[in-house]
C-alpha cells in the first residue's frame, strides 16, 4: 500500500476558483449567512485569496482557513442553525 499524501482539512464556507480565461485561481470565502431586507440569504463575510497574491495555492488556502477561524475566535461568524422537521 503507497503512502498517503497528507491532505489538509478545509472548513466550510472555502470554494477553490480556477477560471483560465479571466486569469482568477484563487480560493473563495463566504461565511456567516444572514437574511436581509429582502428575505434572501447572504454571506455576511466575504473574501477572496488569490494564488499570486499568497504566494501559491497552498499559502493562499492557509490564509483562508486563517481567516474564518479567526472570524470565529472573534465570534463575528453566528454557528450554523440545526432545524429540525417534523
Amino acid at each position: 500500500m503507497a503512502a498517503s499524501a497528507k491532505k489538509t482539512v478545509r472548513p466550510r464556507g472555502i470554494s477553490r476558483i480556477d477560471q483560465d480565461s479571466t486569469r482568477t485561481h484563487g480560493w473563495f470565502v463566504r461565511v456567516g449567512y444572514a437574511a436581509d431586507k429582502k428575505g434572501t440569504y447572504r454571506a455576511r463575510h466575504t473574501k477572496y485569496f488569490g494564488d499570486a497574491t499568497h504566494g501559491g495555492k497552498k499559502k493562499a488556502l492557509e490564509a483562508a482557513i486563517k481567516f474564518v477561524n479567526g472570524l470565529a475566535r472573534k465570534k463575528k461568524a453566528p454557528a450554523r442553525k440545526v432545524l429540525r422537521r417534523v
